[in-house]
C-alpha cells in the first residue's frame, strides 16, 4: 500500500470515529437569575432566588444531545419583603428547614423549528416531589468573556402549579401557576 493511500484511508478511518466534542459549562450566578411570578389577588408578585448552581453538558455539533443540571438554596428566596420571604420558608410553602433545594435535571432536549430555541424535558424536585416540566430554552450565544474566559448565554421559561409539589400556602388570594424565568451565564471549564 503506498503511503498517500495509507495516509488517506487512516483520515477517513479517524474521522469516522471521531466523537462529537462535549464541553462543560458552569453556571456563573453572580451573571445569572432565577426569577418567578404569582399572581397574588388581582396583580403579580415578583421574586427570585440569590443561590443557585449548575453545570450544562453541550455538544455544540447537536445542541440537542446537551443537558442540565442546576440547585437551587430555598432559603435564598427574595421577593423584596422580609415577612414574606420569611413566610415562605415555612411548612405552608418550601417547609426549607426540611427541604432546603430545590433540583432540575434535563432528560431530553427537543429541537424546535427556531435552530437556537429548544423544549427541554426534566425532573423538577420540590418537597421530595419530582415532576417532569418542560422548559422553553433559547440559546442567546457563545462568546468570549474577560480574562480569556469563554462563555455560553441562555433564556428558559416555564410556567408550573405550585400545587402539584404540595405547595399550599396563600389560597385563595396566592394563585396557583407561577411563572419562572431564568437567564444563564455559564463558563466553559
Amino acid at each position: 500500500m503506498t503511503k498517500p493511500l495509507f495516509l488517506t484511508l487512516a483520515l477517513a478511518i479517524s474521522s469516522l470515529c471521531a466523537v462529537a466534542e462535549v464541553e462543560i459549562y458552569k453556571i456563573d450566578s453572580t451573571h445569572s437569575s432565577v426569577k418567578f411570578s404569582i399572581r397574588h389577588f388581582v396583580a403579580k408578585t415578583t421574586g427570585s432566588f440569590n443561590q443557585f448552581e449548575g453545570t450544562l453538558t453541550v455538544d455544540r455539533d447537536d445542541l440537542s444531545n446537551s443537558s442540565v443540571e442546576a440547585i437551587i438554596t430555598v432559603p435564598s428566596v427574595n421577593t423584596a419583603n422580609k415577612k414574606r420571604d420569611t413566610h415562605l420558608q415555612e411548612d405552608d410553602y418550601f417547609a426549607s428547614e426540611k427541604h432546603p433545594l430545590i433540583t432540575f435535571k434535563s432528560s431530553h432536549w427537543a429541537k424546535t423549528d427556531n435552530k437556537d430555541s429548544f423544549k427541554v424535558t426534566g425532573h423538577l424536585t420540590m418537597l421530595e416531589t419530582t415532576k417532569e416540566v418542560i422548559l422553553n430554552v433559547d440559546l442567546l450565544g457563545f462568546g468570549p468573556g474577560r480574562n480569556g474566559a469563554q462563555l455560553s448565554g441562555w433564556e428558559a421559561t416555564t410556567q408550573i402549579d405550585r400545587t402539584e409539589w404540595g405547595i399550599l400556602g396563600g389560597k385563595p388570594a396566592v394563585g396557583t401557576e407561577v411563572d419562572i424565568t431564568i437567564n444563564i451565564e455559564a463558563v466553559k471549564q
